[in-house]
Parts: C-alpha cells; structure tokens; sequence
C-alpha cells in the first residue's frame, strides 16, 4: 500500500524521495515515486502559537490590567509563509492511509509534525496507524536503512507532549511578562522593548552579575611558599599546604593572605630535614575527547575561530542538509550507535577527500580500535556530530572550518590514549607538608590531532620529582616566597557563556536545586542556544566588545527589576528537568501547567501592586528606530513568545 511521507523540510523530502523507486514525479510541494509513495514536507513549523488578540480583541492594546493573559484553549494558526503547504499537506493527508512521520529525531521534530496532524483534524484511526522515521544521515544509504526501521509514531507521543508544554509555557511566561515589564518601562520612560523569556532572561542575569563582580572586585596579595631541597645537582621544589592552623590567615580558597606567617615558614624550614613521607609514582592514561554534540561543536569553535553560536549552527545546517558532509546537527549527544562502527572506513575515506589538513591524521588512524563513544546505551534520538561518507570539495571558509573540527574529532576515535608519567613527593619538614608533583607526557595518541601549540623547553620529570624512596631523609636549602595577587574573574565571552549555559549548576543559587540540576540539559536545548544569545544581542540587552559579551545598560536595569527568581537559572533548569520527565511519561502535563499558571498570576498580582522599579527609570532611549514604533503596541511574536 502507497504511504505519504511527511518531512520536517524540503532537503529532507528531497533525501527521502532518493531512496524510493524511480521514476519520481515532481509536484508542487510533493514529490510522488514510482510505486505509488509519496513524499510532502513542512518548511519548519507550519503552525505558531495565536497571538493574544486571537483569544480577545482588547489584547491588542497592552494593558497591565489585563494580565496575565491565560488561554483557556489553546489557538494555533498557520504561518503566513506556510499556508501554501500546509494546504499541499492537509490535501494528501486525506488521501493516504499509510502515513509516516518524518520529523527531525529530536523533541521539536517531534511536534512539528504532530501538530499539523492534530490542526488538519486528522481521524484518530489514522494517526494511531502513523509510523515514525528517523533520520539522523542524509546520505542515500542511510535514509534507506532508516527506512527499513520504521517505529510507531505512538511510541514518541511524550516527546510531543513535551514540547508542546514548553511551546506553551514559554508563550504564558514570556507574552506576560514582557508586556508587564515593557508596560512598566514605557511608564517610567522608555521606549524599547523589555523582553523577558525563561531562558534568555537568566543567561542575562549571568552576564549582569559577572560584570558587576568585575567592577566592584578589589585585588588582594596572597603568598605561596616552595621548599628548595637540593638532590644530586638540581632542587626540588616542594609547595607548602598550610594546616588547619592558618585558616584564620586564609580566603575562602586556601589562599594565605599574611605576608609574616608565610616569612615565618620560610625562616623555620630554613636548612631543616626533609623526609618523604609520601612518594608515588604512575603511568595514567587518558582517552580521546568524545565526538561533537552541537553546544560542544559551538564552544570549540567559539574557542578556536571566535565563530558566534549562530554562525555555527547555520554552518552546520549548511553541512548537512545542502553537502550532506555531517550527520544531523542539532544533537545533544556525544555517543555513536555500535552499528555505526563499521561505516568507518568509508567516513574516513570521505575526511581524506573533503579536508586536507588532516591528510596526516586520517594516514595514523587505526580502525581497528574502538573508543568509548561507540554505547549504544548512551544514544537516544541522534547520535553525536560526525562526518557522512560523502566527500566534499567546494567548502565555505566558515564550512570547512566546522568540518574540521568534526572530522578530527571523530578521527581522535581510532587513535590510541594518550600516556603520562606522573610523580609526587610529600614532604615534612619542621612540622609542615609540601609537595612536589609532575607530569610528563610519554606518547601523544590522539593528541597528535590536536593543533600543534608552541611548547617551552620541558623539564626532566626525574629532576623536579626525583624517584625517592618513602624515608628519604634530605635538607631543606631554604623557602622561597612567591607575591601574589588575586584576579577578578575572566568577561564572558562566546565560548564561556555557552559553557556557563550547558553546565548551569555551577550558577543555580538553590544549592537543593545544585544536585538536581547537575546533570540536566542545562539552560535552553542544543538548537536554541545560539538563537537565544543572538536575541539578546538584537535588543540590545547584551553588546559584545571584542571577544567579550557585556550587558547594557538596559540589561542591567531589566535584571535589577525583575523578581530575582526570574533573573536566576533555577527556575528555568527546573522546568527542563520536568520536560525532560514529560517526555519519559514521569511528569504529568496538567499538572506542570498548572503550577505555572499559579506563579505567573502571582508575580503579575505582585507587579500590578508595586510602584515603577526604580531600577527601570532613566533607562538609555538607544532603541534602533524601527522598533521604537513597535513599543506601543509591541505585538510582534518575537517580543513574546521567544524563551
């Protein structure tokens, strides 16, 4: 029986009709094969959420006693650009029995095309017929092994539920309370846009409270000791570790802050014996880094080529969808299928022929070893970022560049660990410990990938940590003080910020919330980031100077306005958790909802109750003009709907 295959876009119908029987007929917005199968695809989401004046015709004028503003039913409506074929869809969907989902293989592919199902009123007999395909490779042997795989649509039915609650939660949260704080603005003079979102605005709230660390920072002196024990024609040279007894002298990281204790070590030592009370001595190993997810891929290049998220991202779309050089990009995983194991020649073979600059690496890696990432355990929807087998030959500069750092990445698979020698020596001398340590790296394995650095002349690891036996009784010549100062923390930048999103933990002020959200998604997913940092730079709340990213002065006021929850990566890296348990049918939909609609009735309660902030007043007018003529009105979805 002929099937009708619903793409998320036209490369992907494109890729898909490839692999279907010739002849192929081309349609407007279809492509039909030889057996009867039909391919049809969206352009991206064919449907956004309505506006609120589609609920009520008095929310066109932003009032803030309106607020908050909470659907009762949900509206969707068709893109203006889209209706076209979302008509082309909606007509076949009709026709055909057999239906297969063919979104991309993540939670937004997911919706994307189930709800174009549920808006066409598709009968229920049919959408629990509808399979699901799944796509991570454009190339022409992959779709068809995809093919041969079809799963139940049914079975991805909580991916959809999940995005569907983020789609509306970031609606509910983000149309709210940017009105409510743009109509706060206005009142107190400004004339822009106060955009608010669950995860733009904590990522602005980051950038805020590093900035104001660095201003307000005040450096002060610290002071490390080093032992110099003489031993066979070189010294050792063995750091203090003060005692439990210094902390009073300490800051909150064991830096000694009292020039006198430091010089009173350094006197008492003086000439003194110094037995190894400790010495260890081993070979470690450490493995190749894991290949790309796409945050990973973006800090990389952010670190290497200072390339934006965004140019990252479309660099990679470019990849995959028009050269089909990568697999699918917007992944957030950095393990392989084990199957994929034995496609390795053919993708090396296809690195040789696209990129040149790893002739060398492609000529030392053995196939025949297997890393870690190969855990089919470890793989969900897409697997990481790797090369296709499909060779290229007319690279953009910004396309090549991406390409590099996956091919080598997956390169770094096939080549042994790396090797080091490491010793330490510790030390007691008058009643102190001091420890000399080293490494030495003996072969390089996969870190002879790595772009070659300039190296200084490197010490013999036998001279600074000689091999000595626990007892070993020697003189202690003198102490050498070293003079210190503290540094403020480094300006985020690109590669930082995108870092500080992926691993937010370390930034959550709840420390119950710090163990939950260790080993979340972190703020946003793999395909936002980028779009929520490029949103923050065009409403000018972030400005970058240089290689480093700073909030505006507007930003600033916004952050010190708002509630701190608001401004904090708890809220947001709590609802990704609870999203995340949607879609493993862990968390219930209704009742996540719920309690949202609860919080933003009452911080709107709240905002309706207090005077101005004063934080928003004398905010700087440096809105560009096309907007100011929006700020009345400020209907525009990309003021209200974005995270």
């Amino acid at each position: 029986m002929a099937r009708l295959f619903i793409a998320e876009k036209p490369s992907l119908g494109r890729a898909i009709a490839a692999a279907l029987p010739k002849p192929h007929k081309n349609q407007q917005g279809y492509i039909e094969s030889a057996n009867g199968d039909t391919v049809t695809w969206c352009i991206g989401h064919l449907l956004e959420q309505a506006e609120p004046d589609a609920y009520d015709e008095k929310y066109k004028s932003w009032n803030l006693q309106d607020l908050p503003i909470v659907p009762e039913q949900w509206l969707l409506k068709p893109r203006k650009s889209a209706a076209k074929q979302l008509s082309v869809v909606k007509k076949l969907a009709k026709q055909f029995n057999d239906i297969v989902h063919a979104g991309d293989p993540d939670r937004e592919g997911q919706l994307l095309v189930d709800e174009v199902f549920d808006f066409i009123k598709l009968p229920q007999v049919k959408k629990q017929q509808i399979q699901r395909l799944l796509i991570s490779d454009l190339n022409l042997s992959a779709v068809k092994k995809a093919l041969g795989n079809l799963k139940s649509n049914q079975a991805f039915m909580p991916l959809s539920v999940s995005a569907l609650a983020r789609s509306r939660a970031d609606w509910l949260y983000g149309m709210n309370m940017t009105r409510a704080y743009t109509l706060l603005g206005q009142q107190a003079g400004y004339k822009g846009v106060l955009s608010v979102g669950r995860v733009q605005t904590p990522v602005l709230g980051l950038v805020v409270r590093r900035d104001r660390e660095i201003a307000n920072f005040t450096p002060r002196a610290f002071y490390q000791l080093d032992a110099i024990i003489p031993h066979e024609g070189n010294d050792i040279r063995a750091r203090w570790q003060p005692s439990e007894a210094c902390k009073p002298w300490q800051d909150e990281e064991g830096r000694v802050l009292h020039r006198k204790l430091v010089e009173n070590v350094a006197t008492r030592i003086s000439g003194q014996p110094a037995e190894v009370i400790e010495a260890e001595r081993k070979n470690t190993k450490q493995g190749a880094p894991l290949p790309y997810s796409l945050s990973a891929l973006q800090i990389d290049a952010a670190k290497r080529f200072n390339m934006s998220a965004a140019d990252v991202l479309a660099h990679c779309q470019s990849l995959y969808e028009k050269h089909k050089a990568i697999t699918y990009p917007r992944s957030d995983c950095r393990y392989l299928p084990k199957g994929h194991f034995s496609e390795a020649k053919d993708v090396v073979r296809a690195i040789a022929a696209t990129a040149d600059c790893l002739q060398q690496g492609v000529e030392g890696a053995d196939l025949s070893l297997r890393s870690k990432a190969w855990n089919d355990s470890k793989v969900e929807a897409h697997h990481a970022i790797i090369p296709t087998s499909r060779s290229v030959k007319s690279l953009s500069s910004g396309e090549a560049k991406v390409y590099e750092l996956v091919a080598r990445q997956y390169l770094m698979q096939f080549y042994p660990p790396a090797s080091f020698a490491e010793a330490k020596l510790v030390f007691s001398i008058a009643g102190g410990i001091f420890i000399a340590k080293g490494k030495k790296q003996l072969s390089a394995g996969w870190k002879a990938l790595m772009p070659s650095k300039k190296k200084s002349a490197e010490e013999e690891l036998e001279a600074i940590v000689p091999p000595l036996e626990k007892g070993t009784v020697l003189t202690c010549d003198r102490g050498e003080i070293k003079d210190c100062m503290t540094e403020p923390p480094k300006y985020f930048s690109e590669a930082s910020l995108l870092q500080a999103m992926t691993g937010i933990a370390r930034f959550v002020k709840d420390p119950e919330f710090k163990k939950i959200l260790r080993d979340t998604d972190g703020l946003g997913t793999e395909a936002t980031r980028a779009g929520i940092l490029d949103l923050l730079f065009k409403r000018r709340l972030l400005q970058r100077e240089g290689k480093q990213i700073r909030a505006t002065p507007s930003g600033e006021g916004l952050i010190d306005a708002l509630p701190e929850k608001s401004t904090y990566p708890d809220m947001t890296a709590h609802w990704e958790r609870q999203l995340h348990d949607m879609a493993e049918r862990k968390c219930p939909y209704k009742a996540f909802m719920q309690i949202l609609e609860k919080e933003i009735s009452e911080i709107m309660d709240t905002v309706k109750s207090q005077p101005i902030p004063h934080a928003l007043k004398n905010l700087p007018n440096d809105v560009p003009a096309k907007r100011k003529r929006r700020s009345s009105g400020g209907r525009k979805k990309r003021y209200t709907t974005k995270a």
